[in-house]
């Protein structure tokens, strides 16, 4: 699934619990863009997804755009992905 600041990759998690990895390439940004974007999206998955989510592996690619975004955007893309994905699991057989 690709939101406007984001890419998301998931699968069935073999560990039975969700997971989440992160890549956030350089794009010609600095070092702190680039820690300060991660820490967001840790903190968004540590405190708003990772405890109401279904067991996944989560791969979440930042994209150029990302480094402008602001927490709430970010926030936002990441809980329609949340509800997509649950959306989805509920209306599996």
């Amino acid at each position: 699934m690709r939101t406007g600041h984001l890419e998301f990759l998931w699968t069935d998690s073999v560990a039975g619990l969700p997971r989440m990895g992160l890549i956030v390439p350089k794009f010609q940004s600095t070092g702190v863009a680039r820690n300060r974007l991660r820490r967001r999206l840790k903190e968004l998955w540590r405190r708003e997804v990772q405890g109401t989510t279904p067991p996944l592996d989560l791969l979440v690619r930042a994209r150029r755009d990302a480094y402008a975004a602001s927490f709430s955007m970010l926030r936002s893309e990441v809980h329609a992905w949340r509800a997509a994905v649950v959306g989805s699991l509920d209306a599996a057989p």
